[in-house]
């Protein structure tokens, strides 16, 4: 059986200003396409469908078109959970309807999917609140899957039918899922469990959260480890990092997936992939990695000379950048103007002024005997540690000179 695991889309995700909306229309045509080529009997995507929890009417478009294009007309059953970013109830809400196309929406942890059948497709043959075993007619064993989307931990533990505040939610979670397994999940079917929660393995490095990216984890509090796992799960399929890694600690692979674009700078350099499994039951699962190519590349770059930075940015036009231009006096607005004109995608200009020069400013002394443009020119070099260019004095005293004539 092939299972293709994805997550974190973030539909209508924007980067500063900058929408990255084209992008992903292109990533989530790369994504079908990689179903189809593969011939992956199911689909998982582990949380953060959209970006926020009310996402612009092309985002929700987007999201719907692409899970019913990976639901190879009701063939192939597409499973998607809620994640931090999501309003579990708009995952939740078109449930009736998105399982008659085989899209099967998990939003709230104490959602239950009916057992039905979907014409010339799949079967879910056994259900109950966070699990489904469904039934493909290409294969003569079942796959079992154990869904806990997000929610906060005051709301799983209501789920988990915690009375006890003081009760730890490793022990909660581990308790459920070890009941689940126990009932459900014997060798005679494939094992999986999806989550979109901050996992790690116990004694294992702290991996971070992505810039921009909700926190679930405050302090430790909020970390789950991997051996709550039920020793019956053959793949773990994770969804809120945004790096592709196996966290381990289990003795089956416990994987985020990744993001399918860079989402925020401190992700340049990642490669953005889809997860493939291949799995049958009593058996290791296989599973590999396959990039995606959709998307402008980030870089942070940081130049000297404006003449360099303009022709690196004219020659890389298909990015999206955080430029960090270095000098030792203000940027004339030319200059800023050449650097906007020449690319479309500069997201930060961040102007660093050269350590000598800093020093140098920070002896200075303001003059208060002085007229209004020496005052100006000194408050500018205490406040931005340079002297003001030219065309900013002009434009100070036009203010001045304003100013005197409607008094």
């Amino acid at each position: 059986m092939k299972i293709l695991h994805t997550a974190d889309w973030h539909l209508g995700k924007k980067l500063n200003h900058f929408s990255r909306l084209e992008e992903q229309r292109l990533v989530m045509d790369e994504i079908c396409t990689i179903a189809d080529d593969q011939n992956a009997d199911l689909v998982i995507v582990a949380g953060d469908l959209f970006d926020t929890f009310n996402p612009p009417v092309e985002a929700v478009d987007l999201l719907y078109k692409t899970l019913k294009r990976l639901t190879n007309n009701g063939k192939r059953p597409v499973i998607a959970i809620a994640g931090n970013h999501d309003s579990p109830d708009r995952i939740d809400s078109p449930n009736p309807l998105a399982r008659e196309c085989g899209i099967l929406f998990v939003g709230n942890p104490d959602m239950t999917i009916p057992k039905m059948i979907i014409e010339n497709g799949f079967e879910i043959i056994q259900s109950e609140n966070g699990f489904l075993e469904i039934k493909l007619p290409s294969y003569n064993f079942p796959v079992r899957i154990i869904t806990t989307p997000y929610a906060n931990e005051m709301r799983l533990k209501t789920y988990l039918g915690s009375e006890n505040k003081e009760d730890q939610l490793n022990k909660l979670l581990q308790d459920s899922w070890a009941k689940l397994a126990d009932k459900y999940c014997d060798t005679k079917g494939v094992n999986i469990l999806t989550t979109h929660l901050y996992m790690l393995k116990r004694g294992g490095e702290i991996l971070e959260e992505p810039d921009g990216e909700k926190p679930l984890k405050i302090g430790n509090a909020d970390i789950i480890y991997t051996d709550c796992i039920p020793h019956q799960i053959q793949y773990t399929v994770l969804g809120h990092l945004h790096r592709f890694q196996n966290v381990g600690g289990h003795n089956s692979p416990v994987v985020y997936s990744s993001s399918p674009l860079s989402y925020s700078f401190s992700e340049t350099g990642q490669e953005k992939k889809v997860v493939l499994i291949e799995a049958e039951p009593n058996k290791a699962v296989q599973y590999t990695a396959a990039p995606l190519q959709s998307g402008r590349v980030l870089h942070r770059k940081r130049f000297e000379i404006i003449d360099e930075a303009v022709e690196w940015l004219l020659a890389n036009p298909y990015c999206l950048v955080e430029l960090t231009l270095v000098s030792d006096t203000f940027f004339a607005t030319l200059d800023l103007k050449r650097i906007h004109e020449s690319h479309d995608g500069i997201i930060y200009i961040i102007p660093v002024i050269s350590k000598e020069n800093e020093e140098q400013q920070q002896s200075f002394k303001v003059n208060l005997e002085q007229d209004m443009q020496g005052l100006f020119k000194d408050y500018f070099i205490s406040k931005y540690k340079q002297e003001p260019n030219t065309e900013i004095l002009d434009l100070f005293n036009e203010i001045i000179e304003s100013q005197s004539k409607n008094q």
